[in-house]
């Protein structure tokens, strides 16, 4: 059984049912378009999101409809921005297949992002959801903040480390944070558990987000994908940022020409990672990492012990220690 597995072992029935009603979500009487969202399906990921959510409900109370609604909103939307990010970015792959846009080129990738959004929000209205519509509403908005902070500070290379937390807290934190309060809200009453939830996952995906920067600095044969993306992408990531404000002037002038004018040499971008490795920065992220996942759990003991806090517990530690 794999970690994830385990995780899930207190709602995997309700992983199951929530399967069929995201499944019915997305159907339509287009059939370019069924044939499309039954892609989509076929080629999931782990599903993390519909994880924290169940979870999350579970720990503060009992799972209801609009905890499956509120799974299969956040399903929806996240679905929608990472079909339209990969219009953005230009990129034809998506979880080792095919994206939407490689297969049916930009203009469908785009309509069918907006076709999915509109079904999240048209199931919360439909249904009277309006905190978690609220809730996950106020997510989209900073993630595309963020998204657009970070194409601004890219320009210039000049993300100093508290504009890099806002960014990561607006473009990654805020969405599984808004899975950690839908989760509560769909579940409790009280506005405190929605809000210390919402404080656990936003903490959870900052530790979350961190070891996705890490990654860039590792091998091939660690994680299964090419490393310096980040770099070629002119992403400024925490290991990078401290190696950076540590380097002498000489350094940090060739490591900078590096990310601005030579991204796209393998040589050079090597040149970069080492840099980063011998520079402490890993060592730097890792600590910062961890320090925010035991944030998160902190807020995580201040519920009552229970199967779906133990899986939560261990979806945190999952999150930090995941080989890609």
């Amino acid at each position: 059984m794999s970690t994830v597995d385990k995780i899930k072992a207190p709602i995997v029935k309700e992983m199951e049912e929530f399967e069929v009603k995201f499944k019915a979500s997305m159907k339509s009487d287009v059939s370019l378009l069924d044939k499309i969202t039954h892609y989509i399906v076929k080629r999931k990921g782990k599903q993390l999101r519909p994880i924290f959510v169940f979870l999350c409900a579970k720990t503060v109370g009992e799972i209801t409809d609009a905890t499956y609604r509120a799974a299969s909103l956040i399903e929806l939307l996240h679905t929608a921005t990472l079909v339209h990010d990969d219009v953005i970015d230009d990129s034809n792959e998506r979880r080792g297949f095919f994206s939407i846009n490689a297969l049916w080129k930009n203009k469908i990738a785009v309509l069918v992002g907006d076709y999915l959004l509109s079904r999240g929000l048209l199931l919360s209205v439909d249904n009277g959801d309006f905190d978690l519509l609220r809730i996950v509403s106020q997510a989209v908005r900073e993630m595309s903040e963020g998204e657009l902070l970070q194409i601004e500070k890219a320009r210039n290379l000049d993300i100093e480390e508290p504009v890099y937390f806002d960014i990561i807290t607006k473009k990654t934190a805020s969405l599984i944070a808004s899975c950690c309060g839908c989760g509560a809200s769909s579940a409790s009453k009280k506005k405190e558990d929605v809000e210390r939830m919402g404080e656990f996952g936003l903490l959870t995906g900052i530790a979350f987000q961190i070891k996705d920067d890490l990654f860039d600095y590792g091998s091939y044969d660690d994680i299964g994908k090419p490393t310096g993306i980040d770099i070629k992408e002119r992403k400024m990531t925490l290991p990078l940022i401290y190696a950076l404000n540590n380097a002498q002037n000489g350094d940090k002038r060739r490591i900078i020409n590096i990310i601005k004018n030579h991204n796209t040499n393998r040589t050079k971008v090597k040149e970069a990672i080492d840099f980063v490795n011998s520079s402490g920065g890993i060592e730097y992220a890792e600590k910062k990492m961890h320090e925010y996942k035991d944030k998160a759990l902190e807020v995580l003991m201040t519920f009552p012990e229970s199967k779906a806090r133990n899986s939560l517990e261990q979806l945190v530690l999952y999150t930090v220690n995941r080989k890609k």
